[in-house]
Order: C-alpha cells, then structure tokens, then sequence
C-alpha cells in the first residue's frame, strides 16, 4: 500500500507532463499560439478581405507599425532604415509575399514608409492585414484577412486607371474625388461601378494624404475592392 501511495504523485507528474506534450504538439494548438504571437495593434475593419493563411507561417513576412509610429519586422523593433537593411538581409521563398499589420490609428506616412521599402526589394503586391469582420466560435481559429495591393509611383507605360483622391479636408471625414470631382464616402462604390460600366479598366490609382489615419484609407481600398477592381497606391520611391 506504501508503495502505491509513494508512486502515485510521480504517475500524475508523468500524465500531466504527458498530456502538456500532447497539446503543445497537436496542430490546433500551434496555429492558434501563431496567431497571439507578435506584436498586438488595432486593426481596421473591412468587409472585402480575405483570408491569408500563409500569413501564419513560420517564414512569413510580417511587418508591424504601431499606432505611435514603431517599426517591428516581425517581433523585432527596427527604424525605417533598419528595416530595409533587414529585408535586403533576410532570405525568402520566391513566391513569399509582403504582409504589413498596421495600427488603424498610425499615420498613413509611417504605412508608406514599409510600402516604399517594400518595392526596393520587389515586393510590389503586399498585403495589408485586416481585423476579423466577425468574432470566431469559442475553440475554432481562423486565418487572418487581408487586402492585397499593388503599389508604385505610376502606372506602367500604357496603363490607365481611374483616379481616386483622399485628401485631409480638417473634418472627420477626408474629401474624396474620382477623377477630379468630390464625391461622397456613400457615393463612391457607385460612382466607380459607373465608371467601370462605361469601359473604363478595372484599375483605381489611390492617391492618399499621408497625414491622414491608416484606417481611413483601408476603407477607402475596401471600398474600391469591393467594385473588383485592381488597386494601385501611389508610393513614390525612396
């Protein structure tokens, strides 16, 4: 009876080890400790995302920007110059794409920043990460959202697109042209559908004040990608 009494704490100590083991291994576990791992922002919300698995990869390319304006490639906190010494430096799959999680609040600037070092090292279609549109049942773990993007200072030669403006009006609300003439936030995916019908090609270059919020101008690409059109941001060169 000694004997059994004496063994019975080591047994629980080995069942408990055991089973710890087990959780850490199984697949639902790491994918869901991948997803709390990093550094935590508010991101905007959009209803056009989709879903990027890949952004949960262990290799994945994440770069963060803050609310206050800090850099962080992957968990590591770099200024703009570090980052694309970092990325020069960093090896990568070809296909590997570029996913930017940004704080909705930041200054759309501190985004074209990670954009611009983005395109010196050919990554002219990254992903901007977006919040989840809806809360997900207790124990299941979804992918992150995104949009993806393309970016460059023009249009390659030849291409045409319709010209969307975000601009600081000092309201709460930026002034949005199309083309030239102002149009309502209400009125935009209308107003671009219309233009789209009349054969205008599907593409939409987004010039946006870099004053204004990230979010800001994440609804704004929402909105154009919503019309399943192609969307440019203008980021000149470093």
């Amino acid at each position: 009876m000694s004997s059994i009494t004496t063994n019975t704490p080591n047994s629980a100590r080995y069942l408990s080890c055991a089973l710890a083991l087990m959780t850490l291994l199984s697949p639902g576990f790491s994918h869901a400790q991948q997803l709390r791992q990093g550094v935590t922002v508010q991101m905007a919300h959009t209803a056009s995302a989709v879903p990027y698995p890949a952004a949960d990869d262990d290799d994945a390319w994440i770069v963060v920007v803050t609310a206050d304006g800090d850099l962080y490639f992957g968990v590591k906190p770099v200024t703009p110059d570090q980052l694309l010494e970092e990325m020069k430096a960093t090896p990568r799959q070809r296909d590997a794409k570029l996913y930017i999680k940004a704080d909705a609040r930041a200054p759309f600037a501190n985004v074209v920043r990670v954009l611009q070092a983005g395109r010196e090292v050919a990554f002219e279609a990254p992903v901007l990460l977006t919040a989840q549109s809806l809360s997900p049942a207790p124990g299941t773990v979804v992918p992150p959202n995104g949009l993806e993007v393309l970016t460059g200072p023009a249009l390659p030669a030849g291409g045409v697109a319709t010209v969307v403006q975000l601009l600081n009006s000092g309201q709460q609300k930026p002034l949005l042209r199309v083309n030239g003439d102002e149009v309502s936030w209400s009125a935009l995916e209308g107003t671009l559908r219309q233009h789209f019908q009349k054969g205008d090609e599907k593409v939409i270059l987004l010039k946006a004040d870099e004053q204004l919020p990230f979010g800001q101008v994440v609804q704004v690409i929402d909105m154009c990608r919503a019309t399943k059109a192609k969307v440019v941001l203008d980021t000149p060169l470093l």
